[in-house]
């Protein structure tokens, strides 16, 4: 009775249009109220506890800041510029390097919609003038973007990883050679396409130019390797790695590259050139010379739109942290994994079904809500069975993924559709033949653990020793 009660709750707030963040709450509140033995009091401890005692979640609002700047600042364009001149005078080459500049860009940023924000504005204009259908460049860049969920580090493993206790920094080294290979699937595929359609490709630009490229995109390149080596390395945790990554992101955007704040538009000081006197001699008097309307106006923006972000999806899975607490106290989790255990299912049909209810779930709820009340349920199920907790957790993200792209609360579709200025119907249309690929790639996870195990066991069979 309690169960359907907390299900049926849900989905009738949800039918009715309600936030998910609210129907989470207010179905879990109700099922307290009037069906549990549970106390008023554990409500209020919950909604304290989920962005208190859960560390990990404190990578979350750092991560979506060092994103913000980077978004904000020209180091997408950077990095386009660099995929450009590596990959594009490959048959499809412009396209290729899209998905390059998504795949680097997920790697600094931990968000799909941000990446097909910040890549898919630029690229998606620059493949149709350089020759490229409409449709094939949206739905490149929609299903690209995807990446920036499962190459690390990923806002959703973070999520995941505090819904179920495991170890973060063994979420993101699971899920590099998959996001990897994901990108490597899809400029595969772009080839084949480029080669069939015969479409354009971009002239070697030279290795002087590569080189320089690579050299002016390097204070972007260098967030990938500050955040993943100081985790990987063992140096740092994944939030202490979040909190470096924002500081650093904020020094590249506003120091280094200039593209928003106070030194916006200053040209760097040639050599022999005095200073002039409005600067003053150091950053430091460079930022105090300013007006602070100036500073408020450009970077203040960027600091409050993360917060917004940030409150936003804390708020969500504070929410959802109570709904799987009501979970867990009523034992439900427990319930359905003896049925399924006394059904016989094995590992291999069990998984199946985890990947159908995920795909229908996609369709209709925002990630980290699916992640924060599936996984609770799933989690102990696939422990039972066998499966590893870090493989269970690229699956969900893989599945995530899918959700992106599939109406009607398709994240990557809407950020699409508003750089095209196209229609739902048209993009979804665009996206659809690559999702296709995602659906294959899906598989492979599932089915081959070794994929996203072997970094983590790799590099802890290396500490050990």
């Amino acid at each position: 009775m309690t169960t359907a009660t907390l299900f049926i709750l849900l989905l009738l707030c949800m039918i009715m249009g309600m936030p998910i963040a609210i129907a989470l709450g207010l179905s879990s509140i109700a099922t307290i109220l009037f069906f549990s033995n549970d106390s008023l009091a554990s409500i209020a401890l919950k909604l304290f506890e989920a962005t208190s005692e859960h560390y990990t979640l404190l990578a979350i609002p750092f991560f979506i800041l060092s994103s913000a700047f980077l978004s904000t600042g020209g180091v997408a364009k950077r990095l386009i510029d660099f995929a450009i001149d590596s990959v594009g005078h490959i048959r499809g080459g412009l396209a290729m390097a899209s998905v390059m500049a998504c795949m680097l860009f997920a790697a600094v940023s931990g968000s799909s919609p941000a990446t097909v924000a910040a890549i898919g504005t630029i690229v998606i204009a620059g493949m149709v003038r350089a020759g490229y259908p409409e449709k094939f460049a949206a739905g490149v860049i929609a299903n690209a973007g995807t990446l920036g969920i499962l190459i690390p580090p990923s806002i959703v493993m973070l999520v995941y990883a505090s819904a179920t206790e495991v170890s973060a920094a063994r979420m993101f080294m699971a899920g590099l050679i998959p996001g990897l290979m994901m990108g490597g699937i899809l400029m595969i595929a772009i080839y084949i396409v480029a080669i069939v359609k015969d479409l354009p490709s971009q002239p070697f630009p030279g290795f002087k130019q590569l080189a320089k490229s690579g050299a002016i995109a390097m204070g972007g390149l260098m967030l990938i390797v500050i955040v993943l080596g100081s985790i990987y390395g063992g140096i740092a945790s994944p939030t202490e790695a979040a909190a470096v990554a924002a500081v650093y992101a904020f020094l590249v955007a506003v120091i280094g590259y200039r593209d928003i704040g106070p030194m916006k538009n200053e040209p760097w000081r040639k050599q022999g050139e005095s200073l002039p006197a409005s600067i003053g001699r150091n950053t430091f008097h460079t930022l105090a010379a300013f007006p602070r309307s100036v500073v408020d106006k450009e970077v203040n923006r960027v600091v409050l739109d993360a917060a917004k972000t940030s409150l936003m999806l804390l708020f969500i899975i504070a929410n959802a942290m109570l709904f799987a607490h009501v979970l867990t106290t009523e034992r439900i989790p427990h319930s359905i994994a003896e049925t399924i255990i006394e059904w016989g299912l094995p590992a291999w049909g069990f998984l199946i079904v985890v990947n159908i209810l995920l795909l229908m779930a996609g369709n209709f709820m925002e990630p980290s809500a699916i992640l924060l009340i599936m996984a609770p349920i799933l989690f102990p199920i696939a422990t039972q069975l066998g499966i590893d907790p870090i493989h269970l957790g690229i699956i969900m993200v893989v599945n995530m993924e899918i959700g992106m792209l599939t109406p009607p609360v398709g994240l990557n579709l809407f950020v699409t559709a508003g750089i095209t200025k196209r229609s739902m119907g048209w993009v979804i249309k665009a996206a659809l033949p690559w999702l296709s690929l995602l659906l294959i790639f899906l598989i492979l996870i599932t089915y081959i653990p070794q994929i996203s195990l072997f970094l983590p066991e790799y590099l802890d069979s290396l500490r050990g020793h």
